[in-house]
C-alpha cells in the first residue's frame, strides 16, 4: 500500500468513519471540511510519527504540512521517504 493510501485510509476509517475512498479528495482541508479538528490532527501526528517512523517538530505543526492528504504526502517526502 502507497503512503497516499495508508493516509487516506487511516483519515477514511477514523475520522469519516468509512472505507469509501469517494468521500475524500486528496487535496481537501480537513479543517475546513471539518472533517477533523485540533485534536483530531494530534492524533493524525501520532499515526504519522509510529506508523512511518518520523518525529513531528512543534514548527512543522502547521496546516502546509498536515491539512490535507497530498500535505501529508509532501511532508512526509521532505522528512523521510
Amino acid at each position: 500500500m502507497s503512503v497516499e493510501q495508508q493516509i487516506k485510509q487511516y483519515i477514511l476509517e477514523n475520522f469519516l468513519f468509512t472505507n469509501d475512498e469517494s468521500v475524500l479528495n486528496n487535496t481537501e482541508s480537513f479543517l475546513d471540511k471539518g472533517f477533523i479538528d485540533s485534536t483530531g490532527i494530534m492524533e493524525v501526528i501520532f499515526f504519522l510519527e509510529e506508523t512511518f517512523g518520523i518525529k513531528v517538530e512543534d514548527d512543522e505543526m502547521v496546516p502546509e504540512n498536515l491539512d490535507s492528504v497530498n500535505n501529508i504526502v509532501a511532508f512526509l517526502t521532505k522528512k523521510k521517504l
